[in-house]
């Protein structure tokens, strides 16, 4: 699977971040911290869609984490080449996602969770996005985290992906899907399910009729549909934190 339309359709959400910028191990980064004690040694790793850190829906979504808890942190993945709202009608998608296969993006990630590691950041989780959560299941075939969740994730192929993650990973899934994403379809969401059944380290798949993909992190919320699943798998991916993480 490529990505689709619905991966560059957006509606800004509204709110005032409160994380900051810096860079960890050259890699440029939006971070965001609990303002209350926590566990010093455990990240999240924000893996975000294509409209990357700067993009306010996903500050928000960041500072929301940390404010359930854990520090997280969104890294540039995309080099400074990201959508905005100014492009996204000209963009040409299949070159942009040519110019950002696995080849350029996994090494980001690496390079930062090694900065992480280095100081004193021993466990990791992954929440990733359209985009990123193509790149959780690559961390979790190599089993550099031990918590995953995917919202309306691109660029999986099935049933490949979800075979090699079975028999790869150690990391407890939670997969957040909608009933009208056209990208991620609801035809494969059965065939999903089998391959995870009794996956010992532990799946779940949340469902949200009605909502096309992107719904949560892009979604329009003036819809009271979109804005009840956006924040109902926001709630769903923290649950999953707190009993996994």
């Amino acid at each position: 699977m490529s990505m689709c339309a619905d991966c560059i359709k957006v509606v800004t959400h509204e709110g005032v971040p409160t994380g900051s910028q810096a860079s960890i191990n050259g890699v440029d980064c939006y971070i965001a911290e609990p303002s209350e004690e926590y566990a010093k040694e455990k990240v999240v790793l924000f893996l975000t869609d294509g409209f990357g850190i700067g993009f306010i829906n996903n500050q928000l979504l960041v500072d929301d984490y940390a404010k359930n808890g854990y520090k997280t942190i969104a890294m540039d993945l995309f080099n400074g080449d990201v959508f905005t709202e100014e492009n996204i009608k000209t963009i040409d998608l299949p070159a942009w996602v040519s110019r950002h296969g696995r080849d350029f993006t996994r090494p980001i990630i690496d390079k930062v969770v090694d900065g992480l590691k280095q100081d004193g950041v021993n466990q990791f989780a992954a929440t990733g996005y359209c985009f990123g959560g193509r790149y959780v299941f690559d961390l979790g075939f190599d089993n550099v985290i031990s918590t995953s969740i995917a919202t309306h994730p691109s660029m999986l192929e099935c049933p490949s992906d979800f075979e090699a993650y079975v028999s790869k990973s150690s990391s407890p899934l939670l997969l957040n899907t909608g009933g009208l994403d056209v990208y991620f379809p609801p035809k494969i969401y059965g065939t999903i399910d089998t391959i995870f059944d009794g996956f010992a380290p532990g799946y779940k798949r949340t469902l949200y009729e009605g909502c096309a993909h992107g719904f949560a992190v892009r979604g329009d919320i003036r819809d009271p549909k979109v804005k009840q699943a956006k924040e109902s798998a926001f709630e769903e991916s923290i649950k999953w934190l707190r009993k996994h993480f």
